[in-house]
């Protein structure tokens, strides 16, 4: 049985890679590629293939991100003439970092591939898939009843907690050519802008080595920093000045040398007032 593919990464060296590689081992005909999670499940839901090779880490919606958006989905669109929902189709997450492997099996991926793809551990992979298939086993959610979908969504929502890992010191920021490692404490704000994370110092801007503000919350200190808008990271420490905006808004005018303002979205307003008492 030839299987049908969906390959999403926003690296295109990984796409043609993988391809390559499913090319060789046979069996496999890759139907789309994707360059980051809205693409992913616009495409799923278009497509329905059997497997889909995620990337964990990509800009907007991360590989986990998107489980959880299409299991929402079929949860939201109650099955025709009392059959059973739509399963899901077999996930196996691709990454450049092992430490996500716990959490993707959390999540029921028929498999992990580690960066760059090896032949045999692909060869593998298809083999758990096909072997799934066969026992009538989908990926992630499935048919499953709702209250184990509703389980597994508080499972993709739940905090870290204490198998968290230490938040490092320093972080390294990328300034022109340099690599600079700095206190957390110095950072005033990150903001996210076409994939790539600005971040901001009372002396200087720099980048970010990580993909996404989720990557990079996970190494700062929570107490500490918030995500007042879905593109910025605020350090509560830096804020200068609430300033009241359109509508009962607000933004933060933060103390770098531009003197920033971020932008709070709605769903946060009410973070921002236990925080300051509004």
């Amino acid at each position: 049985m030839t299987l049908s593919a969906i390959i999403i990464d926003d690296e295109q060296l990984a796409r043609d890679e993988l391809k390559y590689l499913l090319d060789q081992a046979g069996g496999v005909e890759v139907v789309a590629q994707g360059t980051n999670g809205i693409e992913a499940v616009e495409l799923i839901e278009e497509h329905h293939p059997d497997l889909v090779f995620l990337d964990v880490q990509m800009p907007g919606l991360d590989g986990f991100a998107v489980i959880k958006r299409l299991m929402e989905r079929r949860g939201k669109k109650p099955p025709a003439d009392g059959a059973d929902a739509e399963p899901l189709p077999q996930i196996v997450f691709a990454t450049a970092y092992d430490q996500y492997a716990v959490r993707a099996f959390d999540v029921n991926a028929v498999d992990y591939l580690l960066k760059p793809f090896d032949r045999n551990r692909v060869l593998q992979a298809l083999e758990r898939v096909r072997g799934r298939m066969a026992g009538g086993t989908s990926s992630a959610a499935g048919a499953r009843p709702d209250s184990q979908i509703d389980a597994l969504l508080k499972l993709l929502n739940r905090p870290h907690g204490s198998s968290r890992s230490p938040q490092p010191a320093k972080l390294i920021v990328q300034a022109q050519s340099r690599l600079l490692l700095i206190d957390q404490a110095d950072i005033c704000y990150a903001a996210i802008d076409e994939g790539v994370i600005r971040v901001a110092t009372q002396t200087f801007e720099g980048h970010s080595k990580c993909r996404t503000l989720e990557e990079l919350l996970e190494l700062l200190d929570p107490a500490v920093f918030w995500r007042a808008h879905r593109g910025y990271v605020v350090n509560l420490n830096h804020i200068r000045e609430v300033v009241p905006w359109f509508k009962s808004s607000y933004q933060l005018r933060m103390d770098d040398k531009r003197q920033s303002e971020i932008p709070v979205s709605r769903a946060q307003t009410r973070r921002l007032r236990e925080l300051f008492n509004l």
